[in-house]
C-alpha cells in the first residue's frame, strides 16, 4: 500500500523544505519516494535546484546509498484552471444550445467559483488519487497550499458532489431533447475523465473525489504535519488548521516547528533575547497542541536549495509513523 505524508501550514514557513527533506530521507532509507508541491507559488524545482514540471521525474543522483530512489513533480495549476474553464464553457454552450434552461441555483453550483473543478486544489485531488493507486511509489509527500488552500482541497470532494448531482439532474430534460444533445452535454466532462460512457464519465468522476476523500482521512495511509513558525500569527493559523483537519478527520502525526533559532552567542543581546522567545513560542506550542508530537528545525541563513542542504534538514524530521 503507498502511503501518503502531506505537509500543511501558513504560507512562508518552510512547507516545501520540510517536503523535500522527509522525501529525500525516506529515499535515502530505501523507498520508493514521489514529493509533490499542489503550491501554486512553486519552489521545490529551488529546494533540488532542478527543474520541474507537471510530469513525475526522477532526480537520479539524489538518493545517497540503497534500493531507494526519489521523483519529484510539480502541479502545473494554471494548466488545470485553463483546462477547467474551457470546459465550462463548452458546457454551459453545449445546455444552451440543446434548449435546457438552468435555474440560478444550478448555475451557480456547476459553473461558480464555489465548485473551481480543475484548480489547484481539484488537481492536487486527483493526482493524489492517481499517485497512491497506480503503486508505483513506497511513499508519496505532498507540499500542500498555505492554509487557505489546503482548507478548500478538504472540501473539494463535497463541494463538487454537489455540482455533479445538480448535472445529473439535467439528464431527464437531455434525454427528452435527444441522443446528439445528450452526447454533446456529455462531452466535455469527458475530458475530465477519460470514459468513453456520458453517464460513466459523471458516476466515476465522482467516485474519485469519494476515493480522495477516503484516503485523506484513512490513518493507515494517510498522515498530516503541519509547519508552523515561531510567531504568533503563525501560531495561531496553525491552531486553526488542526481544528479544521481534525473536524473533517484527517490524521495529523505531528507539529514541525520550523525556524527555531538554537545557537545565540554569549555577547550578542540580541540573539538571546530572540533565543529566549523561540523558547518561549516553542514551549506555546507544545501547550497549544498537547496530544501532538512536536518536532523543531532549527534556522538556517538563507535559503536551503542544493539536495546537501535539504538532507541536512532530514535529520531533524522522523520518517513518518
Amino acid at each position: 500500500m503507498t502511503e501518503c505524508l502531506l505537509y500543511g501550514g501558513k504560507g512562508g514557513v518552510g512547507k516545501t523544505t520540510c517536503a523535500a527533506a522527509t522525501a529525500l530521507e525516506l529515499a535515502d532509507a530505501g523507498r520508493r519516494t514521489l514529493v509533490v508541491s499542489t503550491d501554486p507559488a512553486h519552489s521545490l524545482s529551488d529546494s533540488f535546484e532542478v527543474d520541474l514540471g507537471p510530469e513525475p521525474i526522477e532526480l537520479e543522483s539524489a538518493v545517497s546509498s540503497g534500493d531507494g530512489a526519489l521523483w519529484a513533480v510539480e502541479i502545473d495549476a494554471e494548466t488545470q484552471q485553463e483546462r477547467y474553464e474551457r470546459i465550462a464553457r463548452a458546457l454551459a454552450a453545449d445546455l444552451r444550445s440543446a434548449g435546457i434552461r438552468l435555474s440560478d441555483e444550478e448555475v451557480r453550483q456547476i459553473f461558480a467559483s464555489g465548485a473551481p473543478a480543475g484548480s489547484d486544489e481539484i488537481a492536487a485531488l486527483d493526482l493524489l488519487v492517481e499517485y497512491v493507486d497506480e503503486g508505483d511509489w513506497d511513499v508519496v509527500v505532498f507540499d500542500t497550499a498555505p492554509t487557505g488552500h489546503t482548507l478548500r482541497l478538504f472540501d473539494m470532494p463535497e463541494v463538487m458532489g454537489l455540482a455533479l448531482e445538480t448535472t445529473r439532474s439535467l439528464r431527464t430534460q437531455v434525454r427528452r431533447i435527444g441522443t446528439a444533445a445528450k452526447s454533446a452535454v456529455l462531452g466535455p466532462m469527458s475530458v475530465m475523465t477519460g470514459s468513453s460512457s456520458g453517464t460513466d464519465n459523471l458516476a466515476a468522476f465522482q467516485d474519485r473525489l469519494e476515493r480522495a476523500r477516503d484516503l485523506l482521512v484513512d490513518p493507515d495511509t494517510t498522515s498530516f504535519r503541519v509547519v508552523v513558525i515561531p510567531e504568533r500569527m503563525a501560531i495561531a493559523e496553525s491552531e486553526r488548521l488542526t481544528e479544521r483537519l481534525n473536524e473533517v478527520g484527517v490524521p495529523i502525526e505531528r507539529i514541525v516547528v520550523n525556524r527555531v533559532f538554537e545557537t545565540p552567542e554569549d555577547d550578542c543581546s540580541r540573539c538571546r533575547s530572540r533565543y529566549e522567545r523561540h523558547e518561549r513560542r516553542v514551549a506555546e506550542i507544545r501547550e497549544t497542541f498537547p496530544n501532538l508530537e512536536v518536532t523543531t528545525v532549527p534556522d538556517r541563513e538563507g535559503e536551503v536549495r542544493g539536495l546537501e542542504a535539504v538532507r541536512s534538514v532530514s535529520t531533524r524530521l522522523p520518517p513518518p509513523t
